[in-house]
């Protein structure tokens, strides 16, 4: 039967592979990899330098796809709708590439960044591939070390404090109001820098801009102080680079509501 291991890879630094993750892709005879396009073509660049430093030339072979467009108008009602239909027009390619690209005898790998359990689709993709039932395959998951773990670590504070809660969320989710009953609150996928609506309150801000990559940005330290300079950070990066992968932690301060 085939099989496929989903490889975390970590937030970019190819020293955060583990020696799990790197016998997984020594083990490999096919990688999956989707295009996002010539704006973000380093992302797939990193992938490779990846698999050049760690697997003799010649042992493996790459096959490549477009990426699906996914509606990122939606919103409201539609939002989950739209990242349904884009789920499932991914679960399209990924059946023909395993479908046609995939022996049955072969191992193939999908490589996630950051952890595969944390904020991404591809275990659900598959999953969604095995119900159809075109198909067969068997998959394991290597995790990995995610952008909030690397966030955190690079700024040489902890996720959480002392017999406290943390809690990880999105934009979309903290521009509702700030979790009730939580202090620590890491953001991910957040594209409105929706950390803006609490500059007047005591909340520090550690944040990062393509952690673990030669790109790196970080900043951090009371939202009113910290904020405005973060704005102009992204703002400089996305022009200069075409896209932006951030997230940050949100720490309130002893004695706020």
């Amino acid at each position: 039967m085939r099989k496929i291991h989903v490889i975390g890879i970590g937030a970019g630094d190819p020293d955060q592979l583990t020696l799990q993750a790197v016998r997984a892709l020594r083990d490999t005879d096919v990688f999956f990899v989707l295009d996002k396009g010539e704006v973000k073509s380093d992302l797939t660049d990193l992938r490779r330098d990846m698999l050049h430093t760690h697997i003799p030339e010649g042992t493996y072979r790459v096959v490549e796809a477009r990426d699906p467009d996914r509606d990122r108008t939606a919103g409201g009602a539609a939002y989950s709708p739209a990242v349904g239909d884009w789920r499932s027009a991914r679960a399209a390619i990924y059946e023909r590439l395993i479908t046609e690209e995939l022996g049955e005898d072969e191992t193939g790998a999908f490589l996630v960044w950051g952890d595969p359990a944390l904020y991404d689709s591809t275990l659900g993709i598959l999953e969604e591939i095995l119900e159809r039932g075109a198909v067969a395959f068997e998959y394991d998951v290597i995790p990995g070390i995610s952008s909030v773990s690397a966030l955190v670590a690079r700024h040489r504070t902890g996720l959480n404090r002392v017999a406290r809660p943390v809690q990880i969320t999105t934009g979309r989710r903290l521009a509702e109001g700030f979790p009730e009953g939580v202090d620590d609150v890491v953001v991910m996928l957040d594209a409105h820098q929706t950390f803006r609506q609490y500059a007047d309150d005591d909340i520090d801000i550690y944040w990062g801009a393509y952690i673990g990559t030669p790109d790196e940005i970080l900043a951090s330290g009371p939202i009113a102080e910290a904020g405005p300079r973060i704005e102009r950070l992204r703002a400089e990066a996305r022009e200069r680079k075409g896209w932006i992968m951030d997230t940050y932690l949100l720490r309130r301060n002893p004695g706020q509501a």
